[in-house]
């Protein structure tokens, strides 16, 4: 059955139930958003991963002591839907007052229930806080992106939706170059509640005019989409308008009800994205 971002429980008033229900979650399809960037489903021009990050786990252990950890979990791109991230904030607050043995069986769990809802098999990590020292210096340790900012240019900006015109080549020389902009914005498709973020886009190819570059990443400060489709949006301009030879685009979003969405597309198969987080995450 489709289910429609309307139906999801995004903008609307929800109740905050405690005992454990997979039924919460709500998976949307991604084929409706990519039929506008005209992407079929068997045929997508990418790959790549969307990695979540939790900071609100939290169960009773099998003496009613509650327990807390950090989850990371990862949807790949080919999965036939995205899960919107209220219903997984419901999903994951229905732990709360939930008894489960272990960290290994809310793991299992919490795998069985992602992946039914995506479509595809998610991988997940769950680790206790008592475990994070040892995280930080790994996927939780804060860091910026290797690459070079964007963010110094000295620019006029007038357009403020997705405008692919903006993006240009300089010749025909091949480089291979990476940046990165702080000045990412998006805005909930539902809500209209502003989603903040930093990219990296790294290529080889045709030098692409860095000062077009980001007026087009600052051209999507009101567009209205997942941060998932932002990102596809962005890969499918690149490779239109100036054909790289290999591409990876790589957006870190700020948490939002205790969540962080990262999509990551990349024109190379087998391609993961380095287990970096940002400061404002």
């Amino acid at each position: 059955m489709n289910r429609t971002v309307d139906e999801s429980p995004l903008g609307k008033t929800s109740a905050y139930i405690s005992e454990y229900d997979a039924g919460l979650l709500y998976p949307i399809a991604r084929a409706e958003s990519r039929r506008a960037l005209g992407i079929s489903a068997g045929a997508l021009p990418f790959y790549g991963v969307d990695v979540w990050t939790g900071y609100e786990l939290s169960w009773l252990n099998d003496k009613g002591l509650p327990q807390v950890a950090l989850i990371e979990f990862t949807l790949p791109c080919d999965s036939p839907n995205i899960v919107e991230s209220k219903s997984i904030k419901l999903y994951l607050n229905s732990f709360n007052q939930t008894r489960v043995a272990s960290v290994a069986a809310i793991q299992a769990l919490l795998t069985n229930d992602l992946s039914a809802a995506a479509g595809a098999a998610v991988d997940v990590a769950v680790t206790p806080l008592s475990g994070v020292e040892v995280a930080l210096q790994a996927s939780f340790s804060a860091a910026p992106f290797a690459a070079e900012s964007l963010d110094g240019q000295d620019i006029e900006v007038d357009c403020y939706h997705p405008k692919p015109e903006y993006l240009t080549v300089k010749g025909e020389r091949v480089v291979a170059r990476a940046w990165h902009s702080d000045l990412l914005k998006t805005n909930c498709p539902v809500t209209g509640q502003p989603d903040w973020a930093s990219v990296l886009i790294a290529y080889e190819g045709a030098e692409i005019d860095p000062a077009g570059l980001l007026r087009y990443i600052v051209s999507f400060r009101e567009h209205q989409d997942f941060h998932e489709h932002c990102v596809e949006r962005m890969f499918c301009d690149l490779t239109e308008r100036c054909a790289p030879q290999k591409l990876e685009v790589y957006a870190r979003y700020t948490r939002r009800g205790g969540l962080d969405i990262n999509p990551y597309r990349a024109s190379v198969s087998g391609r993961v994205p380095n287990p970096v987080r940002l400061v404002r995450q």
